[in-house]
């Protein structure tokens, strides 16, 4: 699954659009590494975002292309 779309699907953004930007601004990067809005994403990744002087780090637990609002914060951990 690409990038933008596990961060609109796993609600950590709110927007497609809006996590494409990020990508775009070089806000999130994966495992240590920048990365485009089409990264494909694995389990096991280790994703980092930057919101202004707040940084977020999760690792992906499960990749699904539908998930309920319940069930979204079951996709990451918080590292």
């Amino acid at each position: 699954m690409r990038l933008d779309k596990y961060l609109k699907v796993s609600r950590l953004i709110k927007r497609r659009t809006v996590a494409n930007e990020a990508c775009d601004n070089a806000r999130v990067s994966v495992n240590g590494r920048q990365a485009k809005a089409s990264y494909d994403v694995k389990v096991g990744d280790v994703i980092e975002l930057q919101f202004g002087a707040r940084t977020v780090r999760v690792e992906v637990l499960q990749v699904a292309d539908n998930v309920r609002k319940d069930d979204a914060a079951a996709m990451y951990r918080e590292v």
